[in-house]
C-alpha cells in the first residue's frame, strides 16, 4: 500500500471510521451517483464530483491507477427529462427525443466536471442503455417475492425485507407514518416503491413482460452497478440527500435480488452547499450551475477557474456542510497564488512520497492536506512535494496562460477612453476584462503620461 498509514473511511451504514480494506486489492471498485440529465448540473452536483473524484485518485495512488475501477452513471430517463423532451422535440419519436436531450446536457456536465480538475471515470454506463438489465433484476425480485405487480406498476415489497432500513435509520413503521396512503391505494404499504412503471403514449418507454414502460429512479443503479462492478462491491458514493431513499432502496433491490449481505461494504455521502448562508433555490435567486460559475460573471461579478471552485469546495472536509461564497472563492484564488509565486519554477515531485497521503488516508482530510501544501510550500522548502500533492488532489497550482490577443487592444482602447475622460466606456471596459480574469494597474511613466499594465489573475 503506498501510504505511511492506512487508508480509512467513513461509512454511513456503520456510523464510524474504520480501515479500508477492499475485497480484490487487485480490483478495488467504486460506484458513485452521477447526474440527472434534464439540464446544466449546478454545484451541488460539481461537490459530488469533485468529492469522488478525489477519491477515485487517492485509490489508484494507493492501489495502483490499473487496479481501481471508477462507475458514474448518467441518469438519462426521468420525468423531467421526458417534460423538457417534450418541449423541445414535439415532432421526434419519445425515446429519440430523450436521447436528443440529454445528449447534449450530457456533455456539457462532462465539459463542466473536466474544467473541475475531475479525471474520467473508467466507466459512465446511461441508463437507457440498461434496461435488459434493469428487466432482468425486477423478474428476480418477482420471481423470489420480494416483488408485485398492481395499478400497471411493479413494485418492491418492503415488508419482505426484515431489515430495511439500515443506511437511513428508519424503521418502517417511521416510513409509515409519512405515507400517503390515499395516493397509492394499489400498493400493499405505503412505503413501497416502484420499479417498473407503464408509459403512456406521451412518454418513452420500452417492451417488458409487465407492458411498455420504464424503469423506476433507483432500479437504475442496482442493475448498472451489477453489471461493471459486480454484486458486491467496496464503496458506494453520493450526497446526503441520496441516503433516504434511494440509496436505502437500492440496497434492497441488490440484497434480495441476489440473497447477499451488502450491496457496497461501504457508504460515503458528501455534506450538502448553500449559498451565501441560504439553501440553494431558484426562488431565492441564488441557484447556480457549474457552467454559469465558469463561463459567467453571474456569481461575484467575475468568472472563476476550475482550480478555483475545486479548491473552495476542497477547502472544507466533504462529510462537512459549505456555505459555498464569494469571500471563500477570494481565499482560494489568494491561496492558489501564493504557492504559485512561491514555488516559482519547480516542477511537481514524478513520485508522491507515503507520508504526503496521511492526512488524505483519514477518511479525505482536505483541510489537513490543504495545510500540508501551504506549509511544504512555503515554509519548507519543499514546493515539489507541495506540488505533488495538489496534483494528486486534482487542484493547479502552475498555470499556462493564455490570453486572447485582443487583450492588449481593449487595455488601449481603455486608455484612449480614459485620456478623453470617456469614463464610463473605461469602466466598462475595465469591467469587461476582469470578468475574463485581467487585472488592469494605472500608473504614469516618466514623462508623466498615464499608462496601464495588465496581468492575468485567478
Amino acid at each position: 500500500m503506498n501510504t505511511a498509514k492506512p487508508l480509512s473511511l467513513y461509512n454511513t451504514l456503520t456510523r464510524a471510521e474504520a480501515p479500508f480494506v477492499p475485497m480484490d486489492s487487485n480490483n478495488v471498485r467504486l460506484y458513485a451517483c452521477g447526474p440527472t440529465v434534464y439540464d446544466f448540473a449546478h454545484i451541488g452536483n460539481g461537490r459530488a464530483a469533485i468529492v469522488f473524484d478525489l477519491l477515485f485518485r487517492l485509490l489508484r495512488q494507493v492501489y495502483g491507477a490499473d487496479h481501481v475501477t471508477y462507475v458514474r452513471n448518467i441518469t438519462d430517463v426521468d420525468d423531467k427529462i421526458n417534460a423538457r423532451a417534450l418541449r423541445d422535440f414535439p415532432d421526434l419519436p419519445l425515446n429519440e427525443a430523450i436521447r436528443r436531450v440529454t445528449e447534449t446536457t450530457s456533455a456539457q456536465y462532462q465539459k463542466d466536471v473536466a474544467a473541475l480538475g475531475c479525471l474520467e471515470p473508467s466507466i459512465q454506463p446511461r441508463a437507457t442503455d440498461n434496461i435488459a438489465e434493469m428487466q432482468a433484476m425486477i423478474q428476480r425480485l418477482l420471481d423470489n417475492g420480494h416483488a408485485y405487480q398492481a395499478g400497471g406498476e411493479v413494485l418492491f415489497a418492503v415488508e419482505s425485507m426484515s431489515d430495511y432500513g439500515q443506511l437511513s435509520g428508519r424503521n418502517l413503521a417511521d416510513n409509515l407514518a409519512g405515507a400517503r396512503i390515499a395516493v397509492d391505494v394499489h400498493k400493499r404499504n405505503p412505503a413501497d416503491f416502484v420499479l417498473w412503471k407503464l408509459s403512456s403514449a406521451e412518454e418513452p418507454g420500452w417492451d417488458s413482460p409487465w407492458g411498455r414502460g420504464r424503469p423506476g429512479w433507483h432500479i437504475e443503479c442496482s442493475a448498472m452497478s451489477e453489471r461493471y462492478l459486480g454484486e458486491t462491491f467496496d464503496i458506494h458514493g453520493g450526497g446526503l440527500d441520496l441516503i433516504f431513499p434511494h440509496h436505502e432502496n437500492e440496497i434492497a433491490q441488490s440484497r434480495c435480488a441476489h440473497g447477499s449481505h451488502a450491496m457496497a461494504n461501504v457508504w460515503m455521502h458528501n455534506g450538502f452547499l448553500q449559498v451565501e448562508g441560504q439553501k440553494m433555490s431558484k426562488s431565492l435567486g441564488n441557484f447556480f450551475t457549474i457552467h454559469q460559475l465558469l463561463e459567467t460573471t453571474d456569481f461575484g461579478g467575475r468568472k472563476w477557474p476550475g482550480d478555483v471552485l475545486r479548491l473552495a469546495m476542497l477547502m472544507s472536509h466533504y462529510r462537512e456542510p459549505i456555505d459555498f461564497t464569494v469571500k471563500r472563492l477570494e481565499e482560494a484564488v489568494t491561496l492558489l497564488d501564493k504557492w504559485e509565486r512561491a514555488a516559482g519554477a519547480t516542477d511537481a515531485a514524478a513520485i508522491v512520497a507515503p507520508d504526503l497521503l496521511e492526512r488524505l488516508a483519514d477518511d479525505l482530510d482536505t483541510p489537513g492536506a490543504i495545510g500540508r501544501i501551504h506549509a511544504l510550500i512555503l515554509d519548507e522548502g519543499r514546493a515539489a512535494d507541495g506540488l505533488a500533492l495538489a496534483e494528486l488532489m486534482g487542484i493547479r497550482v502552475k498555470r499556462e496562460v493564455e490570453v486572447d490577443a485582443g487583450v492588449a487592444a481593449r487595455v488601449a482602447a481603455r486608455l484612449a477612453a480614459l485620456n478623453a475622460r470617456d469614463f464610463a466606456k473605461a469602466d466598462a471596459i475595465r469591467d469587461e476584462l476582469a470578468g475574463q480574469g485581467i487585472a488592469l494597474m494605472d500608473f504614469k511613466d516618466e514623462n508623466g503620461e498615464r499608462q496601464t499594465k495588465w496581468e492575468v489573475k485567478r
